[in-house]
């Protein structure tokens, strides 16, 4: 069989396994760790896993079509699980495992799940809790038993009893397994994955295995990603970007999928690996920063002084270093010598020593941030993408890493900008269509299969790279006509490690104002090295000094958004620093850190009244839910700050 005709031949998930399993069989695919020792598992050993896992399914009556649920966090069983399903005909529906039950029950009910595979206990709490009210889930499966042995197992099983039960019955469901196996080709259902809702209600995202598989070949050949490569899954499962990551792309290229052990020792379990491969978002990036920088604080003089002298160089020649630019000899040789006694132990220190191709997205990222990375010799990188397009809409090309673009068109993709500043894209990864929704399909993708992304950007003249403004509902204009777009200063803020979130209002108004979230950490050692006591949070965030070092950074970013002509009205004239963490358990964020703009907005009115009116502090009572479920109501008194604003361009015009 010719490369091209082996190529057609892989047109589902479980032919690239059962490809893997034939040419790398005895390769390490999977690693989890559990009880503090790596477990792993060959792909010919994983094939064997799935293939147990979709007899038993078969013999629980799954049937093609069938939408199975997936919750839990990143383990081998849970993506065989996925695979399992796909084998039998059926679709996996991925759920973020930190949602509350009344976010669960919307995705099972709207995409009438018959089975919920659970990681664990608390996973399978929550379904019970919204059996009532969902009507389709006929079988629990759980992967963690503990627990579990009081329940009624009427309609619940243990999943290694279900693969145990597939073993068993293998020759009565062999045939009907393979029948639905081969059925399986490129216009077949691969995953549904739902949106994060910024806005309204999840939509369901149907994606085909033609644009998981298109998707993961083209952009493994970009980055030239192999079997011998590594990644670290620990990502939502329920996020394109786990899935195209840790399943296209390793299941095309035959890479490891290393599982951590639990969301708290991911960083240690990041040393321990050593990944080729990494993704992180902006946050992760700046919250290893932000502990580097923390630990340099408290260091000796003679090793900060050094760790200072050697970065500063690094900030000058790195990132020439690592684009493969000409630098002196005397620069080279003392950038090696900053390897040996500061970059590389850092780098180690980090889990990053072996990084080939890292990439962030999802958020701007601080410049200094991003080019701290760079300077390392760490290939960190950005994309530009959504769950509609199976991730990649652009990429940045070696060589050509910016700070401040997305880069170009990813293989495959087409990019075009429309007369309102709008970014369309259409590729082999653009997806089926939004379930049960036509009218979000038709308003989304047009006939000719180009997509609407809801952002606004142009490309740059000369280099071709992309750059990204804003949501482009979320562009307007202030009272004055002058454009607002909040993100763009909302970003800005963010660069600041003492800020977590921020949000800015202005749309139709004379003037911005913001709300900002401080980083508990970051802010934290801050106010241990100043002596400065504090009970909470919320004491935290209303100290005098907190409030003088943001209006700092407030002015700082006045200052920088004052020099861009288009965008100066956009400066921050009042702001305050909220009394509380936005957060996805009171509906201000998304499941994916997305700030709900609208109910923030709505949810703290009278906090906008007061930035707006000139009070100087505003007493207000918030509703929060706690982790159990219960809710309570948090009282505070916030204090509102007046930021100095730089005349801009765009002010003098209107002066003159």
């Amino acid at each position: 069989m010719t490369t091209n005709a082996a190529q057609a031949a892989l047109q589902s998930v479980p032919a690239l396994l059962a490809r893997n399993a034939s040419q790398w069989g005895n390769l390490t695919a999977y690693r989890e760790k559990e009880f503090g020792i790596w477990q792993s598992w060959t792909w010919k050993q994983a094939a064997d896993e799935v293939r147990s896992m979709a007899l038993g399914f078969l013999a629980l009556g799954m049937a093609k079509g069938d939408h199975v649920a997936i919750i839990g966090r990143n383990r081998p069983a849970l993506y065989w699980s996925m695979v399992a399903a796909q084998s039998v005909g059926a679709i996996p529906v991925a759920l973020y495992q930190d949602a509350v039950a009344e976010e669960m029950a919307y995705v099972l009910e709207h995409c009438g799940a018959r089975f919920a595979i659970c990681g664990d206990q608390e996973q399978v709490d929550k379904v019970i809790e919204v059996q009532e009210k969902v009507s389709g889930i006929e079988q629990i499966l759980y992967l963690d038993k503990r627990g579990m042995r009081k329940y009624d197992h009427g309609h619940m099983n243990w999943l290694e009893d279900v693969q145990s039960e597939g073993r068993a019955g293998q020759s009565r469901f062999e045939p009907e397994l393979k029948k639905r196996t081969d059925a399986l080709d490129y216009d077949s259902t691969c995953v549904m994955l739902y949106t994060s809702g910024t806005t309204g209600k999840p939509k369901g995202v149907v994606l085909s295995n033609r644009n998981i598989i298109e998707t993961a070949r083209a952009s493994c050949e970009f980055d030239k990603l192999t079997y011998k490569d590594q990644i670290l899954a620990y990502l939502p499962m329920a996020w394109v970007g786990d899935f195209i990551f840790s399943m296209g792309q390793a299941f095309w290229a035959g890479f490891c999928v290393n599982c951590p052990e639990n969301a708290t020792t991911m960083m240690s379990d990041l040393r321990e690996i050593g990944p080729t491969y990494f993704f992180a978002p902006p946050r992760v990036f700046e919250t290893m920063l932000t502990t580097v920088m923390i630990r340099m604080e408290d260091a000796g003089p003679s090793k900060k002084r050094m760790f200072d002298k050697y970065m500063a160089h690094a900030r000058k020649v790195g990132g020439d270093i690592l684009d493969g630019k000409p630098v002196s000899g005397g620069d080279k040789l003392k950038y090696r010598m900053g390897e040996m006694l500061v970059y590389g132990p850092l780098k180690n220190t980090l889990g990053l020593s072996n990084i080939r191709v890292a990439y962030t997205a999802g958020e701007a990222i601080g410049p200094e941030i991003f080019d701290f990375y760079r300077s390392l010799g760490i290939n960190l990188k950005q994309l530009y993408g959504q769950t509609e397009a199976s991730v990649f809409i652009t990429q940045q090309p070696d060589g050509e890493v910016r700070s401040d673009t997305v880069g170009v068109p990813s293989p495959g993709v087409e990019v075009k900008i429309a007369e309102s500043g709008e970014v369309f894209y259409r590729s082999p990864g653009v997806f089926v269509e939004y379930y049960k929704n036509p009218e979000s399909t038709a308003s989304t993708k047009d006939a000719e299969g180009w997509v609407a992304t809801g952002d606004a950007g142009f490309f740059e003249e000369g280099t071709g790279h992309l750059r990204i403004i804003d949501r482009a509902k979320d562009v307007g204009k202030m009272a004055d006509g002058s454009l607002f777009a909040p993100k763009y200063v909302e970003n800005k803020l963010k660069f600041f490690p003492n800020i977590l979130e921020a949000v800015v209002f202005g749309a139709g108004r004379d003037r911005c104002v913001a709300f900002i979230n401080i980083d508990l950490t970051a802010v934290g050692n801050w106010a241990e090295r100043n002596n400065i006591a504090y009970s909470s949070y919320q004491e935290l965030a209303g100290h005098p000094r907190v409030l003088g070092m943001i209006q700092e950074h407030v002015e700082e970013v006045n200052a920088s958004v004052a020099q861009d002509p288009m965008l100066s009205g956009c400066q921050i004239h009042r702001f305050l620093v909220l009394h509380k963490e936005l957060d996805a358990d009171d509906g201000e964020m998304t499941r994916t850190r997305k700030v709900r703009r609208n109910i923030v907005a709505e949810k703290f009115a009278d906090l906008i009244a007061g930035l707006y009116d000139g009070a100087e502090s505003v007493y207000t009572e918030t509703e929060v839910s706690y982790e159990d479920g219960r809710k309570g109501a948090l009282k505070a008194t916030v204090q509102m700050r007046d930021a100095k604003v730089v005349p801009g361009q765009t002010q003098r015009i209107a002066a003159e």
